[in-house]
């Protein structure tokens, strides 16, 4: 399986608000699986197809990580039903904003409704974990990072330095080719 390119901050692709899929097929399918895999390989525990440069209402999951069998999930065109009034922190990361941390409070749970891999629309109580991190991914698909939550001082720090460093790579990679 081919992994796919994860797109850093600051590409503007990250705050494009992604399209509804019109349907699942095998095409569809076969970028659900290259997205599972390079989920697992970054390691991350939720991919949103934006990430990957396709503005798709698509999302991977597996909050497993080590802890026994995978159990992947799809998520096609995912729409938050519910939220709890309970609300949860956890240190979340992003695979598009590398090795950045912090807390964030979000509702504790979610009842969510998306189409599955196999194109059958579904339901699920999502709690704690499994609640932040499909919340995180649709965030994605809205345009949305973790970093928004932050104080407005906090986020421009977190902006800036990728910014920076994407302009110090791309003079890296000029420097390269110039040779």
């Amino acid at each position: 399986m081919e992994l796919l390119d994860i797109i850093k901050l600051p590409d503007p692709v990250l705050r494009k608000k992604s399209a509804a899929v019109e349907q699942v097929d095998d095409d569809l399918r076969r970028l659900l699986d290259a997205m599972l895999e390079t989920m697992y390989e970054a390691p991350g525990i939720g991919l949103a197809a934006i990430q990957v440069g396709v503005p798709k209402r698509i999302i991977t999951i597996d909050t497993t990580r080590d802890e026994g069998p995978r159990k992947p999930l799809y998520l096609i065109n995912p729409e938050i039903l519910t939220l709890s009034d309970d609300r949860s922190t956890y240190e979340e990361g992003c695979l598009s904003i590398p090795d950045y941390f912090a807390e964030i409070e979000r509702p504790a749970s979610a009842r969510v409704r998306y189409v599955d891999y196999d194109g059958k629309q579904q339901e699920l109580q999502a709690d704690e974990l499994l609640a932040t991190v499909i919340q995180h991914e649709i965030d994605h698909l809205n345009g949305v990072l973790f970093v928004d939550y932050l104080s407005k001082l906090k986020r421009d720090l977190v902006i800036r330095k990728f910014t920076k460093a994407a302009r110090l790579d791309e003079r890296e990679k000029r420097k390269h080719v110039a040779l």
